[in-house]
């Protein structure tokens, strides 16, 4: 049987996730939030890291050394910052950088010096979220992920100049991606898009999306589990 690892940022999110669980059990790790849980005949390991870089590493460094999952999904909302991206659409994580870190000459920009320059998702995870049905658009690209909720549109066109084909914008996948690496988990990220960034009234945007948005948009998660159970 295989044991999926979910880590989301929020409150809100973790709500989400949680209420298509079946059989739960809640767990405090160092402070850390972890249920656990089924999906059909798969376990699940939920965490609610917190927000930021920090958190989410440590969520998916406790995540792997108590419960050994198989692989590692991160879910939760993002920015969209390509033009392509709708509130409600889905980004495929298929490479992670940081757009908040830079380490000097000799590295490019967004890595961490003798790491990769952007960690990759697992190729097969990919794949099989790409593949899933969404009233929106799903799509593969670039998560560009930093310690900062972006709000300004100067601060996105420099993300945009410096990645330009970064889809999305959040503050944890690049940071449990980088975990993953160094532990040697298969990882996925994909992310709802909440908002856009540098449109007029952008953060009315994100506090209508929890209003108004259909809790079926988390359920691509199950979709995703249900199909890694089969192979």
């Amino acid at each position: 049987m295989r044991r999926i690892g979910i880590i989301v940022a929020m409150t809100s999110e973790y709500g989400l996730v949680k209420s298509l669980l079946e059989q739960t059990k809640d767990e405090f790790v160092h402070g850390l939030l972890f249920t656990e849980g089924r999906i059909g005949n798969v376990e699940v390991i939920l965490a609610k890291s917190g927000i930021g870089k920090v958190c989410a590493a440590v969520g998916a460094m406790e995540m792997i050394q108590r419960y050994a999952p198989d692989v590692i999904v991160n879910t939760g909302v993002a920015g969209g910052i390509d033009p392509l991206t709708q509130v409600m659409d889905i980004v495929v994580g298929e490479n992670m950088v940081y757009h908040d870190v830079w380490c000097g000459e000799g590295n490019e920009y967004g890595q961490v010096q003798g790491l990769p320059a952007r960690f990759v998702s697992d190729k097969e995870l990919c794949k099989l979220a790409l593949s899933v049905a969404h009233d929106g658009h799903v799509y593969g690209g670039l998560i560009c992920s930093g310690d900062k909720f972006i709000t300004d549109k100067e601060e996105l066109t420099e993300i945009k100049k410096r990645f330009p084909e970064g889809m999305a914008v959040d503050m944890e996948s690049c940071a449990i991606a980088q975990v993953c690496y160094m532990r040697g988990v298969p990882f996925l990220s994909y992310r709802i898009i909440s908002d856009t960034p540098g449109v007029r009234d952008h953060y009315k945007q994100y506090l209508n999306f929890w209003e108004e948005a259909p809790k079926r948009s988390f359920e691509m998660i199950k979709v995703l589990i249900t199909a890694l159970s089969e192979e």
